[in-house]
């Protein structure tokens, strides 16, 4: 990537601008989003340009660094539109451009025949991104991803469950606001992404356990050693309780389980977080993710949907998880308000800090509120 292109930006004059060069409506037009702007929504008028904007300079670059890292801009410049910050997308993607690296050239094309093939194979991301920015461009996006998301679900911890997590800022996006270039085009680098870093987990015993979300992680065995690079560690993992048990009666039934295991797992970040601050974000955010796909989705996958996640929260949480916590008692401190609660997580700048209050205020309550504030008091500010 050149230096142009990585200080590449939409000027000023188009800023009113969509990315395929239309014009946003005025405001009050017919069809014009709600221009109100909310820690919980934000997608007005003169925000969705940022977004944009980001999404594009985002794009010319891949989704991995230094060999493994992923790429996080997408999901933390998503979030902070979503939550009023759009102010500070730029500032906080100029700061974060020397991290990123270029789209991996070509392989061999990917194709609706060889597809098996590649799954999995992360030198073909390049290969990927093309193969779901095609078909992304030639049919609805809702149809991609009804046919995807099976088909990438057994794989969801791969990437340390990064490609789900960005399949979810993704669709909440294209859901809540206008279906853009950029934004359809995020959809395409994500599906690539997970395609690529597909990895299904080892043969599991199912143990026996609780009804409730908490209890069940309460009860997941950590793996013997807890070393090494996710991918490492998941071919460690054992046994996960057998948790919702057995098959939820119906989507609605399936969401429900998906809202309660999300809650338990930003609530145990505050007590658990410590043991690696990082990492133990997305026993929250990959759930979450999926949570926010849902409604996209045929409610024939919320089931499959919900299993897989529980999958992806349990082995984060086996990998990376503490053999203690902290009582939560002696974490009452910090900002009780949830827009200050995020903005002290955007000024922290942490990826992670950002993306994790993102999910804390979608759980809204106390302990989430404290758990988002337990991370922005792990993990290093980048200011």
């Amino acid at each position: 990537m050149t230096d142009t292109q990585r200080n590449h930006a939409v000027t000023a004059a188009d800023s009113h601008r969509n990315a395929d060069g239309r014009r946003n409506p005025a405001p009050g037009a017919p069809g014009t989003p709600n221009t109100s702007v909310t820690p919980e929504t934000s997608d007005a008028p003169h925000t969705s340009g940022t977004l944009d904007e980001a999404l594009e300079r985002i794009h010319l670059a891949g989704p991995e660094r230094d060999g493994w890292l992923s790429n996080h801009a997408p999901m933390a410049v998503e979030a902070l539109v979503r939550r009023g910050q759009a102010s500070a997308v730029h500032r906080w993607l100029d700061q974060y451009r020397s991290r990123l690296e270029d789209m991996p050239g070509s392989v061999e094309p990917v194709t609706s025949r060889n597809w098996h093939e590649a799954l999995g194979d992360i030198d073909r991301v390049g290969d990927w991104t093309v193969f779901f920015e095609r078909e992304t461009e030639g049919r609805p996006w809702r149809g991609v991803l009804t046919e995807w998301w099976p088909r990438l679900l057994p794989g969801i911890a791969g990437g340390a469950t990064h490609g789900v997590i960005r399949v979810g800022h993704s669709v909440r996006t294209l859901l809540d606001g206008e279906e853009t270039a950029p934004r359809v085009r995020e959809l395409a680098h994500a599906l690539g992404y997970w395609a690529a870093r597909f990895q299904p987990l080892p043969p599991l015993e199912r143990l026996a356990g609780p009804t409730d979300a908490a209890g069940a992680l309460d009860r997941v065995p950590l793996i013997a050693e807890q070393d090494g690079e996710m991918l490492a560690r998941l071919g460690r993992l054992t046994a996960f309780p057998d948790w919702p048990g057995g098959l939820p009666q119906g989507p609605e039934t399936a969401r429900t389980a998906l809202e309660e295991l999300v809650t338990a797992a930003t609530h145990r970040y505050a007590t658990h977080g410590h043991a690696s601050p990082i990492m133990l974000v997305h026993a929250a955010t990959a759930p979450n993710a999926v949570l926010r796909t849902l409604p996209a989705l045929p409610d024939s996958l919320w089931v499959p949907s919900l299993h897989a996640a529980w999958a992806a929260s349990a082995a984060v949480t086996s990998a990376y998880g503490p053999r203690e916590g902290v009582p939560v008692a002696d974490l009452r401190s910090g900002p009780r308000d949830p827009q200050e609660v995020f903005e002290r997580a955007a000024a922290h700048g942490d990826d992670h800090t950002i993306k994790f209050a993102d999910t804390a205020l979608d759980v809204g309550d106390a302990t989430a509120l404290v758990a988002a504030g337990r991370a922005a008091e792990l993990n290093t500010p980048v200011w």
